[in-house]
Order: C-alpha cells, then sequence, then structure tokens
C-alpha cells in the first residue's frame, strides 16, 4: 500500500475531511516549533546580554501561551484522529458489506467467509493506529518538514546544507525496511486468516470429528497453526525494533553533524549565537515527523495489509457494478412466464452441465432432477443471481441481469435452513417491515409445520428445532415472502430432504395450493414423491438437460 493510498479518499468520504483537519493542525502546529524555538533563543541570549527577569517576563509568558497552545493542538490532533478513524472504519466497513452483498453468496463460496469476517473486524479496528498514529504523521511531515528546512536555509545555510544531505537517509531506509516490513506482516495477517477459518471449520464439524474420533487430531493442527502465527508476530516485532534502532540512529547522527559544524563556527565567530542556537533548536523538529512516521509504519502495519485487501474487494465489487450496469437493461417485470435460454454455470473449469432451456410457468410445480453434481443448485444459483452465467434468463420476456441484484418477484430456500437467534415467527417473517401473525400461521401449516408453535425460541444455527422443523421453518419464511409481497416464483432447494414421508406428502400438497395461486413454484429434488407430484420436470446432468 502507498503512504497514502488514493482509493482511501474514494471509498470513505470523512477520510478527505479528516486530511484537511490534519493540514490546518499541521499548519498551526509549525508556527508553534517557529515559535517556540525563536522565543527560547531570544530569552538565552538576552539572559546572556544581561537583560533583567523584568524585562525577559513577557517572552516568557509568550514561551509559556506557545507551549500550551502546541500541547492543546497535539490534544485536538489526537480527538480528530480518534474520530477520524472511527469514521472511516464505519465508511469502509458499511462499504465492504455492501460489496459482499452485491456479489452475492457465488463471492463468498469462493472466498473464505471466515477471512471476510476477519476483515470486517479486526482488519477494520487495525486502522485505528494507521489513522492516529501513521497518517497524522505523515501530513505533519508533508507540511512541517519542508517549513523548518526552508526557515533553517534562510537563517544558515551551511546547516540546511546538512540537513538536506542527510534528510533522504531516512525516507530510503524507510522504504527499505518497509518493504520487508510489509511482507513479513502481510505473512502474519495470511496465517491469522488461516487460524480464524480453520477455527470456525473445525467447530463446524466438531460433531463428525467426533463421531468418527478424529477431534485429537484437531488439536494438534491448532496447535502448529497457532504456533506459525506466533513465530509471525515475533518476526513483525523483531522487524520493528530494528527499523526503529536504525531510523533513530540515522536520525541522531544527522542532527549531531548539524551541532558539530554549528559549535565549531561558534568558537570561531563566523556564526552568531542567536543563529545558531536557533537553527539548532530547529534542527531536530525537521527530522522528528519523518522519524515518527517510520516507527508507526510499523504499527499501523496490519491496519495496512488489511485495508488493501478491503480495497481489492471494493475494486472488484466496484468493476462488477459497472459491468453489470453497462449490460443491465430496463427493470425486470414482477410477473410471467420464468424461462432459460442456454444457460450454463461456469466456476473457471468449464460448464457444470450443457445449456439448459426451460420454461417454469405460473401455476404449476416443476421439478429440477439430476443426478448429485449434476448443476441443479448452480441453476438455481444462476436464477437467484448467485453465480454468473452465460446464456439468458427472462421474466415475462424481459431479460434479467446475471448479479444479485434484488429480486423482489423471487422467493427461495436452500438447502441448508439459516435459521437466526429468535423466535419462529421471528424467522418466519424475516425481512418484513412487521410480523404478520396470521399470515405466519398459515406459512408454517403450509409448510407441513402445523405442529410448530410459533413463538417457539430459536437459539444460534437453528438450536430448539429438529432437523426436519429447521428445514420446514425455512420453508415457511420462502412461503411468508411469497404471499406477502406477491412474489411470482418460489425456488425450493432439496425441500423434503429431512422429512419423512407424510410430512413430506402434507408439505407438497401446501406448495401445489402456493402454485394454484398464480406462483411459478421451482424445486431441486430427485426424490419419487416429489416428482410424482410435479406439472413438469426438468431433468440436468453433468452432459446435457432435457426438459419433460
Amino acid at each position: 500500500m502507498r503512504p497514502l493510498d488514493p482509493r482511501l479518499l474514494r471509498y470513505a468520504v470523512s477520510a478527505r475531511w479528516f486530511l484537511v483537519s490534519g493540514a490546518a493542525l499541521g499548519i498551526a502546529t509549525t508556527g508553534c516549533i517557529l515559535a517556540f524555538a525563536w522565543l527560547i533563543t531570544t530569552c538565552v541570549t538576552r539572559a546572556i546580554e544581561g537583560s533583567t527577569l523584568a524585562e525577559l517576563l513577557p517572552y516568557l509568558g509568550s514561551l509559556a501561551g506557545v507551549a500550551l497552545l502546541r500541547a492543546g493542538l497535539v490534544y485536538t490532533q489526537d480527538l480528530v484522529a480518534a474520530r477520524g478513524a472511527a469514521k472511516v472504519k464505519s465508511e469502509l466497513r458499511l462499504r465492504v458489506l455492501d460489496a459482499v452483498h452485491s456479489m452475492g453468496p457465488g463471492f463468498l463460496a469462493e472466498h473464505n467467509s471466515a477471512r471476510v469476517a476477519i476483515l470486517l473486524g479486526r482488519g477494520m479496528d487495525a486502522l485505528d493506529d494507521y489513522f492516529s498514529k501513521y497518517v497524522p504523521q505523515l501530513i505533519l511531515t508533508v507540511i512541517v518538514t519542508p517549513i523548518i528546512v526552508l526557515s533553517v536555509l534562510l537563517s544558515d545555510w551551511v546547516s540546511a546544507v546538512f540537513i538536506l544531505v542527510t534528510l533522504p537517509l531516512i525516507p530510503i531506509f524507510m522504504i527499505l525496511i518497509g518493504w520487508a516490513t510489509q511482507a513479513v506482516q502481510r505473512k502474519q495477517w495470511t496465517v491469522l486468516g488461516d487460524l480464524s477459518s480453520g477455527f470456525v471449520d473445525t467447530l463446524g464439524g466438531l460433531a463428525t470429528l467426533k463421531i468418527f474420533g478424529r477431534e485429537h487430531r484437531q488439536v494438534k493442527r491448532m496447535r502448529s497453526i497457532t504456533t506459525a502465527y506466533r513465530l509471525q508476530t515475533m518476526k513483525v516485532l523483531r522487524m520493528s525494533f530494528l527499523s526503529s534502532f536504525a531510523l533513530e540512529l540515522a536520525a541522531s547522527l544527522s542532527v549531531a553533524l548539524v551541532a558539530v559544524s554549528i559549535g565549531l563556527r561558534l568558537v570561531d565567530g563566523s556564526l552568531a549565537l542567536t543563529v545558531g542556537l536557533f537553527v539548532l533548536l530547529l534542527a531536530p523538529e525537521a527530522f522528528l515527523p519523518l522519524r515518527q512516521v517510520g516507527a508507526n509504519f510499523h504499527a499501523a502495519a496490519e491496519g495496512v495489509a488489511a485495508a488493501e485487501d478491503a480495497f481489492a474487494l471494493l475494486d472488484s465489487a466496484r468493476t462488477a457494478t459497472r459491468k453489470d450496469t453497462a449490460d443491465s437493461g430496463p427493470v425486470a417485470p414482477s410477473s410471467g412466464v420464468l424461462s432459460l435460454e442456454d444457460v450454463a454455470v461456469d466456476y473457471g473449469s468449464g460448464p457444470v452441465a450443457h445449456p439448459v432451456t426451460a420454461e417454469f410457468l405460473p401455476g404449476t410445480v416443476t421439478v429440477v432432477a439430476g443426478p448429485s453434481g449434476s448443476g441443479k443448485s448452480s441453476l438455481l444459483g444462476a436464477i437467484l443471481g448467485f453465480l454468473a452465467f452465460s446464456g439468458t434468463v427472462r421474466l415475462g420476456g424481459q431479460a434479467l441481469d446475471s448479479t444479485a441484484s434484488e429480486r423482489g418477484w423471487l422467493a427461495w430456500t436452500g438447502q441448508r435452513p439459516s435459521l437466526s437467534v429468535g423466535t419462529v415467527a421471528e424467522n418466519v417473517a424475516l425481512g418484513a417491515t412487521d410480523v404478520n401473525f396470521g399470515l405466519v400461521r398459515r406459512a408454517l401449516d403450509l409448510a407441513a409445520a402445523q405442529d410448530i408453535d410459533e413463538t417457539t425460541a430459536v437459539g444460534v444455527a437453528g438450536s430448539g428445532l429438529s432437523g426436519g422443523q429447521a428445514q420446514r421453518v425455512a420453508i415457511a419464511r420462502a412461503i411468508y415472502r411469497t404471499l406477502e409481497r406477491g412474489c411470482s416464483v418460489l425456488l425450493l432447494d432439496e425441500p423434503t430432504s429431512a422429512l419423512d414421508h407424510d410430512t413430506e406428502a402434507r408439505l407438497l400438497d401446501g406448495l401445489v395450493s402456493v402454485a394454484a395461486s398464480g406462483v411459478a413454484v421451482v424445486l431441486v429434488s430427485h426424490r419419487a414423491a416429489v416428482l410424482e407430484r410435479a406439472d413438469a420436470v426438468l431433468t440436468v446432468s453433468a452432459r446435457e438437460a432435457v426438459a419433460a
């Protein structure tokens, strides 16, 4: 990442206010530095010349005032940095969430969701040091250092030459060390992602691991990843300490050269004490911002790595949005025949099935059948806009775009119930402004969930309900959306996989009733009972797709 990535200004408007405020504070800080050095020089030289305390009191009072003003500016700078960091983090989080939403589940299928969660959590929090320490010092370097060097040049050109010759050494050291630090930090960030995703995967499959007696092997695996993260963290700290030492040494030697030059010329009388003392007080201030930038770069390195990932994700979403905006046509109708024309999904290794051409008519139940892995769920993903596809999807004769844009005409549920903490009624009415309990009850009845009380509490991942109950609640949620919003298409992926035959028959009765209201019901299933109740069957295989 560059010292100040221009994408930051594009994706976080608050950063512009932050930079403008930082520039104003930097100018005021520069004025205080020059005034402070001049007042100290005046007080010392006049005291040496024999001025009385009464004569020095105005200068001492001004000196105290400048010191208080600079302290106030430092406090204000910290306050602005803290508030700016909070606003920028909030904006970036919202933009990343919007980007993930716009790219849909297809993006999360290709990218580990745990890494995205880490990016939104710890990654964004790591930007605190970047904004509160690194960027303010970067602003001061751009403003303070040139003005200080110019002031020294106007006062003593010899000292200015020493500063101008030695000053570039610090950025050179910073660049060389920064490359090494960034590489180490990137490895640490990658290992953290591996640790997080591994932990999430282990928790998700803990029951299966326990059944097969493999849970102890995961302890060894997690220990190895944790050890790798600890080692990478220690490498980052080692690099930080070494780089801080190198930067401090370079700055100290540069100031020492200026001091020796001033001392020698004061001794031989070629330089006045007033000028020498003034320049000597300003010399460290010329190097200080650069030193602080180098030191704070390491504190902000994790945030820099996270910001790069966030910007890459936002750039991908922006590119996809531009393409979809250019390709999209008029707003699609809310009803009509859903048709597919040569639709095929390709994950990068070739289409999962031959192009599919079919129609799903309102008032009918269509079953998409085929062996496991033949691309049935991928076909639904294309209709939903979760997966990029070739071919054309039309509703009422209007072509639809291939992205996860809003599809208000459609309701669906996948193979996993994906229930959230709350009551059954809250899960069924998820996304609705107000819960219509009468409609919730009707949706549950149509989903063969007459035995489930809508006030039943649901825990994390649907705990508190059996697998079949959770599946029926998810189906009721799709039916609720269909009834409430008047959706013309209802998609269900393996809706009866966890149901017994009697419950399956009642569910199919309910879905036929939904279809009778003018809804095109599309089911992915291979069960015989579902196929018998279908009005049409679309058979999909890895080689061909045949509509029957």
